[in-house]
């Protein structure tokens, strides 16, 4: 099989549009929808209705009432709950979605193990961030955690589209310093005790 230079673009905008759905179920969705509706996105065979306005119209409206339930304090610790296994689910749907040009065994492997995996490491990433504002603030400090979720959301969904490389590069510089500074708590927790 011959992989071209389109089909990995494809699949680090996939990798990028998971990521975001790790922050947001519902935001990257709504922007490959715009993006597809505009021409600028070419969806995968069988995922043509993403990009029709009806989809626009569901998502947009879905976006809106995540965002504004992620403000509710302990309400969001609740969503988190439905929220991680949705995201994982979203995380491979909408890496399927961009990846064509490959067999359905190679893309929807590759949605599931990367897309989903993705996906899911944000979304447990935020679910402890906001676990520890709530536990520290009393989920006042949730506000501030919703907004950088909803930043995180917006511009890696759009870096996915425009720039799918940076997006890849910033989701792996990410999680590099995120696994840097759990082994640093980590030793100084070892050297305490």
């Amino acid at each position: 099989m011959d992989i071209t230079i389109e089909v990995l673009l494809s699949f680090a905008i996939g990798i990028g549009l998971a990521a975001a759905v790790g922050f947001r179920v519902f935001v990257p969705f709504t922007v490959i929808s715009l993006a597809a509706l505009s021409g600028y996105l070419e969806l995968a065979p069988g995922f043509d209705w993403i990009g029709s306005y009806p989809a626009l119209l569901v998502f947009a409206v879905a976006t809106v009432l995540e965002i504004a339930a992620y403000y509710i304090p302990w309400v969001d610790n609740l969503l988190d709950s439905i929220a991680t296994p949705a995201a994982i689910v979203a995380g491979a749907v909408i890496t399927a979605s961009v990846v064509g040009d490959v067999s359905p065994l190679l893309r929807w492997s590759l949605a599931a193990i990367a897309g989903g995996g993705v996906a899911a490491a944000v979304q447990s990433g935020t679910v402890l961030l906001r676990g520890t504002s709530s536990t520290v603030t009393g989920g006042l400090g949730n506000f501030a955690v919703s907004s950088s979720e909803l930043l995180g959301s917006v511009l890696t969904s759009l870096l996915a589209v425009f720039l799918p490389l940076v997006a890849v590069t910033g989701i792996a510089v990410l999680f590099v310093v995120v696994v840097r500074q759990m082994r640093r708590r980590k030793l100084k927790q070892v050297s305490v005790h």
